[in-house]
């Protein structure tokens, strides 16, 4: 008790100092009129204290320059990251090589094969007609552009494919690209921007993928050509939403989806694209002079007016044999891309022989209507002659020249699903000589359908070929699966 008295003592005389300063005149100030209290005196010299503390220059001390042999062990000790990451096992990728054009028979390492891994779709591959407008082509333009389309790269036969492409498909106009596969996600950001939103089916292939990508726009994916969740997800996103309203909205789908064979449903599509006011964009890659009474694509396959569709893609790799690709629908659809489409704008224009070649397969399918009809005899061949392969399923449409096998009981992983397909394709070509293609999907792609092995039917394919890939299939099928 003794020792509590003089703490306690000592506490309250120095209280009694702190409420001296601050009762003292300083403390009760007036300046300008206005009290200053006691406590904004001394915030006021804290603030003072921390403004020259923040002003002051940092000290550092002076350094020692490195020695020779110092610099030599860190540049010894330091290991650079690799640009990429290191290939995985099994990732790599060995693909035959192919030393003769890409025809319904071909060479492959030295050996002839029956080629159904090559999309040759009306057997315009070594077309004679088509060889001979190329060899003109090329005598009288070269072999390059050398030049974009808007800087001195548009040549005469570049306006004559595009306005042949329209004409054919009964469309105001059209533009050309020079590469197939950068046509789609060329056009995709022209036209799709950042707020905008893109309901797309979750089996569109990697190039529509990237397009999606690089537009920035909100991308919502509804289940592969499955018209009741694409219903559902326009509901959701127009129902009650005023803000909608004021954006842009998009459908893209693919006509022949190249990730399963199947067909989009496009009267369907065109009459939900009008109920909830979408616009749709539609890649006609692998229907593009396939599907319809004369080649025209899905439109008229379904009948529906091309002018509903308000854009349309395709690459020329496939049915007309050449390379490149085009986008067609109004005049003010293909103007915009002539600025605004940075693989038109930024790219060398399409090698002259090439728009030539389409000019020629167009005119070729044009006079030559019969070789549809070969065509969609030998894919409904080969689906009956594909129909009981053991441990595998047909899962493509029955017009679709991609006839796409999946496992009928996945192991349920499709790393190991794709190796037992990959070895049915190289026993296929090895022990048989049928030149056939699994699914390869590159870490790239966000498919999520299930893999599978891919034939590409042609009409250059004879009924023994077709009977040669089915009795091919089921042996090895049989063994391995």
């Amino acid at each position: 008790m003794e020792m509590v008295l003089p703490v306690a003592n000592a506490t309250a005389a120095a209280l009694a100092r702190v409420s001296a300063v601050f009762n003292a005149p300083l403390a009760r100030a007036v300046v300008f009129g206005i009290h200053i209290d006691g406590h904004l005196v001394v915030e006021g010299l804290l603030i003072a204290a921390i403004l020259f503390q923040l002003s002051r220059k940092s000290y550092k001390p002076p350094k020692k320059p490195l020695t020779e042999r110092e610099v030599e062990e860190l540049c010894d000790e330091w290991q650079p990251e690799p640009l990429c990451p290191p290939i995985k096992e099994g990732a790599r990728i060995d693909a035959p090589t192919l030393e003769s054009a890409a025809g319904p028979h071909t060479t492959v390492d030295g050996k002839e094969v029956v080629n159904f891994a090559s999309a040759n779709y009306l057997g315009l591959i070594g077309n004679e007609k088509i060889i001979d407008s190329c060899v003109g082509s090329v005598e009288k333009y070269g072999v390059g552009s050398c030049g974009p389309r808007g800087f001195y790269g548009t040549i005469d036969v570049h306006l004559d494919c595009e306005s042949k492409i329209a004409n054919f498909l009964g469309t105001q106009d059209s533009i050309l690209y020079s590469y197939g596969i950068s046509t789609i996600f060329s056009v995709i950001p022209a036209f799709c921007k950042k707020g905008d939103i893109i309901v797309a089916d979750e089996g569109v292939h990697w190039a529509v993928q990237n397009g999606l990508q690089l537009s920035r726009s909100t991308v919502v994916y509804f289940k592969h050509n499955d018209m009741a969740s694409l219903a559902s997800i326009l509901e959701k996103i127009t129902h009650g939403n005023k803000r909608t309203e004021k954006i842009r909205r998009y459908i893209v789908v693919e006509a022949i989806y190249q990730n399963s064979g199947q067909i989009a449903p496009l009267d369907e599509i065109v009459r939900l694209k009008e109920k909830y006011r979408f616009r749709v964009i539609l890649e006609e890659s692998h229907s593009f002079g396939v599907l319809g009474k004369s080649g025209r694509g899905l439109a008229e396959h379904y009948g529906v007016p091309v002018e509903k569709i308000d854009i349309i893609t395709a690459g020329m790799g496939n049915a007309l044999a050449t390379d490149g690709g085009f986008c067609t629908g109004s005049v003010r659809v293909v103007d915009h891309q002539r600025l605004s489409s940075s693989g038109y704008v930024f790219s060398a224009s399409l090698p002259p022989y090439l728009a030539t070649a389409a000019i020629s397969a167009v005119n070729h399918l044009e006079e030559n209507p019969s070789v549809l009809a070969n065509l969609r005899s030998n894919i409904a061949l080969v689906h009956k002659e594909l129909s009981d392969i053991p441990g595998l399923e047909l899962a493509s449409n029955i017009l679709s020249p991609i006839v796409f096998l999946k496992l009928k009981t996945p192991t349920g992983s499709a790393v190991a699903d794709l190796e037992l397909l990959e070895i049915i394709a190289e026993k296929v070509l090895k022990e048989d000589s049928v030149f056939i293609a699994a699914t390869k999907r590159s870490s790239l792609d966000k498919c999520r359908l299930p893999v599978g092995i891919r034939l590409f039917v042609s009409a250059g394919h004879t009924k023994s070929d077709i009977f040669k890939v089915s009795a091919s299939l089921k042996r090895v099928a049989a063994s391995v699966v």
